[in-house]
């Protein structure tokens, strides 16, 4: 009887010693991104280093491409109940159909305890709830309008930063003659996409852009200034080079970084890959919101935490959410990362001459402009980014043909 306690008291004391162990264990969480390129994966580790540093083990899953590669296959996850502890989106409608099935935690609790709604610009904040319920943590404010250029490569031709599209085209011009490639261009769909809403803005306005995107307006897509927009953007094919179909982003921003190149139509997040070639903003880069219209158009990245089944697990979902809204993990990651943080309530003074120039532009709640993602769902997006892309890849279709495909688009998406 004496040896059977003295096995069970050893028993007990192995599984006291167990659980010791286990609560002493760092809070383990699987991220799926897809942040794979250089600037964009010395951005992550931030999170990284801040989670672990609050007792979490961030384990990494990267996959490489694009959203429209890994999105598919973190939904799949979730779906086919293997979810990782947390899950990039876009801001904006893509999360939709996970919350309509129910898949996606509730975060009120965080939301309200660590003051989000505050913290946030009301776009943002209505961008991560829906029916009052907070369903995702903002993590940035991308800026996805920008045009990125070499200064030394201007300098070379003698010109100076355009402020107008006539301008923009004869700076091409003196590119092209000095040998200089004027636009490098990623000729995936999502990056031509981003090229042509940022010519609508700067272009076609404020009004014109919503009408588009936020009121799916045809009579908007059929008036003389949206037809401009188009044929401003398929003039760019001409100062492109044959090289472009299929180009990474990265790959474009780093013809740029070299000179090879002398402008880049890109979100902030190309910044990420001048920063880490060790390039100044205002020095070696410069950056434009426009030509034209300054406005801002605010995008950004969120987190949505799968519904787990294990305490263990959400527990660490929860110490994951509160490191992506602290002000520090904020600033860290936004600095490499090329955005302006999401929250309005941290020092921006560390970042640099281009994150300012789109903070000061921020101040205006009239030029912060929702990213189409934001304003459509995401089979409009994605339709008409389709259109987009069969409008580029064929020089032989018109500025009409393209109103024409943009409005039959919209009607079949809807």
């Amino acid at each position: 009887m004496k040896r059977v306690t003295r096995v069970l008291l050893g028993a007990v004391a192995m599984v006291g010693l167990a659980v010791g162990v286990a609560q002493a264990d760092p809070q383990k969480a699987e991220v799926f991104h897809w942040w794979t390129s250089g600037g964009e994966a010395a951005a992550v580790k931030e999170f990284a280093k801040a989670f672990n540093a609050a007792g979490g083990e961030w384990v990494d899953t990267a996959i490489g491409g694009s959203g429209a590669t890994a999105r598919p296959i973190g939904i799949n996850r979730i779906i086919g109940g293997d979810p990782p502890a947390a899950m990039q989106f876009n801001t904006g409608k893509q999360i939709d159909e996970l919350v309509a099935q129910g898949l996606i935690r509730n975060l009120d609790d965080i939301a309200e305890k660590e003051g989000w709604k505050a913290a946030l610009p009301p776009a943002f904040y209505d961008a991560v709830t829906r029916d009052g319920h907070v369903i995702a943590v903002p993590i940035n404010n991308h800026g996805q309008n920008w045009v990125w250029y070499s200064k030394p490569a201007l300098e070379k031709v003698g010109a100076a930063e355009p402020t107008t599209w006539d301008e923009f085209f004869a700076v091409g011009d003196k590119l092209k003659a000095a040998g200089i490639i004027p636009v490098a261009v990623g000729g995936q769909p999502w990056q031509l996409n981003l090229m042509l809403n940022a010519i609508l803005l700067s272009e076609g306005g404020k009004d014109l852009y919503l009408k588009v995107y936020k009121d799916l307006d045809p009579e908007a897509v059929k008036s003389p200034e949206f037809k401009k927009v188009a044929e401003i953007f398929g003039k760019i094919r001409d100062y492109s080079d044959p090289g472009n179909p299929n180009r990474d982003w990265n790959v474009a921003t780093g013809m740029v970084i070299t000179g090879k190149a002398g402008f880049q139509f890109m979100g902030d997040w190309a910044k990420g890959e001048f920063v880490l070639a060790d390039q100044v903003a205002g020095k070696d880069f410069g950056c434009i919101l426009g030509p034209g219209q300054k406005n801002f158009i605010m995008g950004g990245d969120v987190f949505i935490f799968p519904k787990l089944k294990d305490e263990a697990g959400t527990k660490a979902q929860d110490l994951l959410a509160t490191t992506f809204m602290s002000k520090d993990a904020q600033v860290a990651f936004n600095a490499k990362k090329g955005s302006v943080p999401v929250r309005l309530d941290v020092d921006n003074s560390k970042l640099d001459a281009c994150a300012q120039i789109g903070v000061q532009v921020l101040q205006d709640p009239d030029k912060q402009i929702p990213a189409a993602d934001i304003l459509a769902s995401a089979d409009v997006v994605q339709s008409l980014t389709d259109v987009v892309a069969e409008y580029w890849a064929n020089p032989s279709m018109t500025a009409d043909a393209f109103v024409e495909k943009w409005n039959t688009a919209v009607e079949q998406a809807k």
